[in-house]
């Protein structure tokens, strides 16, 4: 039997002040902004006891509702009001599940919302969002989308289902959470089960999907056509050129003008000469090179002259800064230029006559530069070289040119041993390439290794990229605000904690790494893992890892120098072909070497952001169209089994990436039945709670391939083993799961 509380005497029970009740409610609605409080909830709270403090309680509450401060959201419930909640203003970043995050300029962390409340939000779209809960050490801040400010534009790409009355399109992306409504006098001609593009036109409340139009009908799905069509697409990157800039472009003559090669510097009686790979269609770059009577070596680092050819503000200049880049798919490039331009008329082809814009270095026996020169050339490239060909000549000291080429190799050579002393450091992972047949269909994945012959034309690019930097960047001696606007490609020191997990990380596999190293120490140090895991099982893995450590490079008109290559100035001047920047550093330098007064800084900025923008976007779009082709590669593998390391941990799955051919699956974290699996970002790992068992890079498996899903460019593996390096050990999985 509960015993009977004492009731206490009127007389000693201690009345608490309005203005406290009001203070403890306040705080409550403050502390948790996205909590729902009945009056009963808030008189439990703030432990209103007597008719009074309770008849307070309700008169706090219709202030901060007459205030606006709480709003009512449902029969009886409050919270507070989003005019009184910390806001902010992001882009959407949706997630498969169709919960999504705000990236916020300047916020630490982005803002995660959950899907309940999403509302009709798309990704891409900017948004307002109120904070519901405060960020926590390990965790992101929450909150909840108040207001869409502006919709994206983004096309997506899916497969349509039609029927008698309506039509669907099942959207590919993964960051589109629902499928899209298509009226039926809105098909543009596309028929059942064709890939297509979809603009969403709108979506109002009371519609379950969003309604859309067809932009364009791509073609059938598995089609390799319509398949590198939409993957361009997705990247919203243009897959044909608009008619009028080729039109444009047909119209430049092809002469070239008498008295524009008498105003040149005339290099068509000096051995010149590319070196390119094998299936280039564009040669943007050659060199040439002769001996002087004093002993030196002139090499001449000649680079197409486009923008002889394409001038500010015409069509073909419009299209070229929009699309800032071209784009190296698997079985394509998608150019900046159009095709008279890019492979005709600048391209440094054998025994043509090119305007060149040109970088004269005179090198002593040491590769140290005695003198430079910068200006309009006129060229006469001798012979293309493939780097095959080019590397036959190098190691066996004979063929055409093969006196220049080798005393050219020695000069690279000396070149890249000093950028290394300087504290240059050295990535060369080895990029995936395919045999395919004239369907697109790939035969064979394989390496090329990056040899004398690549690093020769390497050194020669960095040397005229530095060398153009510096001569624009650095401040002249007696001249009053020498600084002139330039852009520069820049790379910012790599970040400190992610350099912390590398040198934890690679000493499980007996590297190690100094914890105090910085600046040249450091980079030394990360050249010396490089040389000491390089044709080791794990070196793919911890290069990957080491990448991920640095900064990214990017576009700007502010130097901060280039630590990757321990530059102090750098910029992007030999690519003018494929490169919207280099176009903008020929005109500039151009500008600079004729006398002019430095150009206006914001409107280059802009333009360096606009192509450091695209430049990510063209390269995500280049890894998909490798990750299609490395799961079309696989649909007649199914059900067999390949050894592997883990390369990605996430809190979803582990990847595997196979030994052989470097391609790329995921172990679903559902079909790791032994244990409950929980994600340790930290230490890159899956930790089980109840065995302890962990899953980390780096990790040898055997995996069998379960699923090659071609619409979401992915592959499934099941784990059937774990590999020891120690023991040199296979453990198959049934005897650990």
């Amino acid at each position: 039997m509960t015993k009977n509380k004492k009731k206490p005497s009127k007389g000693k029970v201690k009345t608490k002040t309005s203005g406290s009740i009001a203070s403890l409610i306040s705080e409550l609605f403050r502390t948790l902004p996205d909590k729902r409080y009945s009056v009963k909830n808030l008189i439990t709270a703030t432990g209103a006891m007597t008719r009074d403090e309770k008849d307070e309680v309700r008169s706090v509450v219709r202030s901060l509702l007459d205030e606006r401060t709480i709003e009512l959201v449902a029969e009886g419930k409050y919270r507070l009001s989003n005019a009184k909640r910390e806001t902010f203003e992001g882009i959407v970043d949706m997630t498969s599940s169709g919960a999504f995050y705000v990236k916020v300029e300047g916020l630490d962390k982005d803002i995660y919302v959950n899907s309940r409340h999403a509302g009709h939000v798309l990704h891409g779209d900017r948004v307002k969002v109120a904070i519901t809960r405060k960020a926590k050490k390990e965790m992101n801040p929450e909150g909840e989308v108040i207001e869409i400010l502006e919709h994206s534009d983004k096309k997506y790409v899916g497969v349509l289902e039609l029927s008698d009355s309506f039509a669907f399109v099942k959207v590919d992306s993964r960051k589109f959470p629902t499928d899209v409504f298509i009226p039926l006098r809105d098909l543009k001609g596309a028929k059942d089960g064709q890939k297509v593009l979809v603009r969403v036109t709108e979506w109002p409340d009371t519609m379950k999907n969003p309604a859309g139009e067809i932009v364009d009908v791509l073609g059938t799905p598995g089609d390799n056509n319509t398949e590198m069509h939409a993957i361009l697409a997705e990247y919203d990157l243009p897959y044909t050129y608009p008619k009028e800039v080729e039109q444009e472009a047909d119209k430049i003559p092809a002469e070239l003008s008498a008295d524009e090669i008498a105003a040149r510097r005339d290099f068509r009686g000096i051995t010149t000469l590319t070196i390119d790979p094998a299936d280039a269609k564009d040669f943007d770059d050659a060199l040439s090179m002769r001996r002087l009577p004093n002993g030196n070596i002139e090499v001449g680092v000649h680079i197409a002259d486009v923008t002889y050819y394409v001038h500010p503000g015409d069509i073909i200049d419009a299209e070229a800064e929009n699309r800032a880049t071209s784009v190296y798919l698997v079985d394509r490039t998608i150019p900046m230029l159009p095709e008279r331009l890019s492979n005709g008329l600048c391209s440094l082809r054998p025994n043509e006559e090119k305007f060149c814009f040109s970088a004269v270095f005179e090198l002593n026996e040491e590769a140290e530069v005695q003198n430079e020169w910068f200006g309009r050339t006129v060229i006469l490239s001798d012979r293309r070289f493939t780097y095959d060909e080019a590397q036959q000549v190098i190691e066996s000291g004979q063929g055409d040119l093969s006196d220049e080429i080798t005393a050219l190799n020695a000069l690279a050579r000396k070149l890249r041993a000093a950028r290394f002393r300087n504290g240059s450091i050295s990535f060369e992972r080895e990029e995936a390439k395919f045999d395919l047949d004239e369907n697109g269909k790939p035969l064979r994945v394989y390496f090329k290794e990056m040899k004398e012959a690549n690093q020769l034309i390497e050194e020669f690019m960095l040397l005229a990229n530095r060398k153009v930097a510096e001569f624009v960047g650095r401040k002249r001696q007696g001249v009053q605000n020498s600084e002139r606007t330039f852009v520069y490609r820049v790379h910012d020191k790599p970040n400190s904690d992610k350099l912390a997990q590398l040198r934890s990380f690679v000493m499980r596999f007996g590297y190690q790494m100094k914890s105090d190293a910085v600046g040249k120490a450091l980079a030394k140090d990360i050249n010396k893992l490089m040389t000491n895991v390089h044709g080791k099982q794990e070196e793919n893995l911890i290069s990957t890892l080491a990448i991920r450590t640095m900064a990214k490079a990017t576009y700007t008109t502010t130097n901060i120098g280039h630590y990757g290559l321990a530059f102090d100035y750098y910029t992007h001047f030999t690519s003018p072909i494929r490169r919207y920047p280099d176009m903008m550093v020929h005109r500039l330098l151009a500008h600079y070497l004729a006398g002019g007064k430095s150009e206006d800084k914001e409107y280059y900025e802009r333009l360096c952001e606009h192509s450091s923008a695209m430049e990510i976007r063209a390269a995500d779009a280049e890894r998909a169209s490798i990750k299609y082709k490395m799961v079309e590669f696989m649909l007649d593998k199914l059900d067999q089994e390949f050894d592997g390391h883990i390369s990605g941990v996430t809190e979803w799955g582990i990847y595997i990436e196979l030994d052989d051919t470097k391609i790329e699956g995921m172990v679903s974290l559902r079909d790791l039945t032994d244990d409950y699996y929980t994600f340790d970002e930290e230490n890159y790992c899956l930790r089980g709670e109840r065995t302890g068992r962990i899953f980390t890079l780096g990790d040898g498996v055997r995996i069998r391939v379960m699923r090659a899903d071609l619409a979401r460019k992915q592959l499934d593996f099941a784990l059937t083993a774990t590999y020891d390096f120690d023991t040199k050990k296979a453990t198959p999985v049934q005897e650990t799961l």
